[in-house]
């Protein structure tokens, strides 16, 4: 048999590829490129004149475009490709004489000069001896010995590069290798980089492929990477938002690691560093306009010019705390005015503040407001010591001791976030900045109204609710109420249970602490001095021999 694209998938990896070629050549009709003539024309054929005896018949597959439309009529001259059927009938094929004429073109164009010439390619299909890659419309032949590749259906539609090994121009073959390939590009890759480093040139470079972390480029036959932190001197970036496969860049050869085989190339190396004009134009606190050139929901980033980016913080948009997202107030393209608050020259990292140029709600707000106004706000922030007021930039402190007149109530467990209370403001610390709220100042303490019914020494009733270390807690009205542990004679404590009634006088009212005591002994004693006085008061008065001489 004669070797040629439709039967090299015949051929074994130790088998002498020449050898097989010489001795293919006698056993085999050799097909030719002929012109024909379409003499008809079916739903699934057409039949082809070329000078035999009987017709060709030709695929209508073979003759129709991308929109399934046939390319040629009845009557039309045609060249096709015919080889020997196995039959009468020769076999013709008009894709097999596009082929043919396109790899005579590329054999006459390597010439004699064809060996370990490169060509880069798609894997297409394969056969029993390798692979059949296709390049610029020609199909070459790689045998599997020669493939350095798995044998696996993977590799349908892979691009590889390959060296040619062999032309047979009365074949129409070419074959190529890719352990070739590897075996001199190795070497070409390591002197080609060394000498693109040491070059210190500016070269343009064809991209090959984008990755998450750079883009692999090609420059003069040679592949490196642009990392993503070496394209921008605004720093790392994603480098698909700015290039696709295909497009041309200005790089520059960096550094080539000899045993990892790595070149490195650099987009942002060709120009000056601008972080070193930073240096010398900007500092901390200058304002400066910056157009917004990007909005995350962390912050916003600016373009300051000079091919450097700052970062605006979420929190340094504004003195409100209410900002759920950046593009409340910011939009792409926007231009607007910021503070430099951080230049970090060493890390390439720069940060602005936008509310640093805008007037402190803390300025506006005592402008407004003076202590003992009363005020309404919405509660921000809930915490396990009380709640955070907003009014519009600025925050409040509520504090629990300051909400309630009950000590153990707690504003988490009362407000919800967003909802409107009144307060009093109670305290401004202009020098940290800081305001402080009261909701018990809005109304009389449950002491204040105890004591517009009862004064000191009225007697009162109550149930005992507590009993502690220092004595118990009695309920009186609204009110509760302490009976410390000396007060509580001629009762005993330890006889003393929950819900007890018990009977005392009104000892202590502190209106400000909203603290009440109630004195047991001291009831006594109010008792002792009734009866003195009742006695005294008693007009049979009598003498103290009166009162002793039952006794004696």
């Amino acid at each position: 048999m004669r070797v040629v694209l439709e039967n090299l998938e015949d051929f074994e990896e130790n088998e002498d590829f020449a050898k097989l070629l010489q001795e293919s050549e006698k056993s085999y009709d050799n097909g030719t490129i002929k012109d024909g003539v379409i003499v008809s024309i079916n739903d699934e054929f057409a039949m082809i004149d070329v000078g035999e005896k009987i017709e060709g018949r030709l695929s209508l597959s073979e003759i129709k475009d991308s929109q399934e439309n046939i390319l040629f009529k009845e009557g039309d001259k045609i060249e096709v490709y015919v080889s020997q059927g196995r039959g009468e009938r020769p076999n013709v094929s008009y894709k097999k004489a596009i082929r043919s004429k396109k790899i005579k073109e590329k054999i006459k164009e390597f010439g004699e000069d064809y060996k370990d010439k490169v060509i880069e390619g798609k894997i297409i299909r394969k056969n029993k001896g390798g692979y059949i890659v296709e390049s610029d419309g020609i199909e070459y032949f790689m045998p599997k010995f020669n493939s350095s590749l798995k044998d696996d259906a993977k590799n349908i539609d892979k691009r590889i590069k390959a060296c040619v090994v062999n032309i047979r121009p009365d074949d129409d073959s070419i074959v190529i290798s890719r352990k070739r390939f590897f075996e001199i590009d190795d070497k070409n890759q390591s002197e080609g980089a060394k000498k693109l480093v040491e070059s210190g040139k500016v070269y343009t470079a064809l991209i090959k492929s984008i990755t998450a972390f750079g883009m692999f480029v090609e420059v003069e036959g040679i592949e490196g990477l642009v990392h993503y932190t070496e394209i921008s001197h605004k720093g790392p970036v994603n480098p698909a938002k700015y290039y696709k496969e295909g497009d041309k860049v200005e790089v520059k050869a960096i550094s080539y690691d000899e045993a990892k085989r790595r070149l490195s190339f650099s987009i942002r190396a060709i120009g000056e560093d601008p972080w070193k004009e930073i240096q010398k134009e900007l500092k901390t606190g200058y304002a400066i306009k910056v157009v917004v050139s990007n909005i995350e929901p962390y912050g916003a980033f600016v373009d300051i010019g000079n091919d450097i980016e700052g970062f605006l913080h979420i929190s340094e948009i504004s003195w409100s705390k209410d900002i759920k997202h950046p593009d409340e107030y910011l939009k792409v393209g926007q231009e607007i005015d910021v503070e430099v608050i951080e230049i970090d020259s060493e890390n390439r990292r720069l940060r602005v503040s936008l509310k640093k140029l805008l007037d402190k709600p803390f300025n506006d707000f005592i402008k407004k407001h003076h202590i003992g106004d009363v005020i309404k706000g919405k509660i921000a922030t809930l915490t396990d010591f009380g709640a955070f007021v907003n009014f519009g930039g600025l925050d409040g402190l509520l504090h629990n001791d300051d909400t309630f007149w009950d000590r153990g109530q707690k504003c988490k467990d009362i407000f919800k976030i967003g909802e409107e209370v009144e307060v009093k403001l109670t305290k401004i610390d202009k020098e940290r900045e800081k305001i402080s709220l009261s909701m018990k100042a809005l109304k009389p303490s449950p002491t204040e109204e105890f004591a517009q019914k009862y004064n000191i020494d009225d007697v009162v009733n109550g149930k005992v609710i507590d009993i502690r270390d220092f004595g118990i807690f009695i309920k009186i009205g609204d009110m509760d109420a302490l009976i410390k542990n000396e007060d509580l004679f001629p009762l005993k404590k330890e006889d003393i249970k929950i819900d007890d009634d018990i009977e005392g006088v009104v000892a202590f009212i502190d209106k400000v602490a909203n603290k009440v005591r109630v004195s047991i002994k001291r009831l006594e004693r109010k008792k002792e001095k009734d009866e003195l006085k009742a006695f005294n008061s008693n007009e049979d008065k009598m003498t103290l021999g009166d009162l002793i001489k039952d006794r004696i």
